[in-house]
């Protein structure tokens, strides 16, 4: 799977879980500060990576999450070293 594969999946999962504006999700937009996920969203949204890739995600790793780029070169990191 490469990076844009990756930030697709992850853009869907950000519209339909969390009903996001796609307009919204930049790869610079900050998870928190930009899009207003809070902490309960957060940990869905890690669970939401988790599933949809395949994944193991360590909580010291998930809080480094921080803007969707992070997320999307993480997850094709872990996808890719699968």
């Amino acid at each position: 799977m490469n990076e844009v594969d990756v930030a697709e999946k992850i853009t869907r999962i950000l519209v339909d879980k969390l009903g996001l504006a796609e307009t919204e999700i930049t790869p610079d937009a900050n998870l928190v500060k930009d899009l207003g996920i809070d902490s309960l969203d957060y940990a869905e949204l890690v669970m939401e990576f988790e599933q949809a890739f395949d994944i193991r995600i360590p909580d010291d790793d998930a809080e480094q999450l921080t803007t969707i780029e992070e997320a999307v070169n993480y997850v094709h990191r872990k996808v890719s070293a699968s």
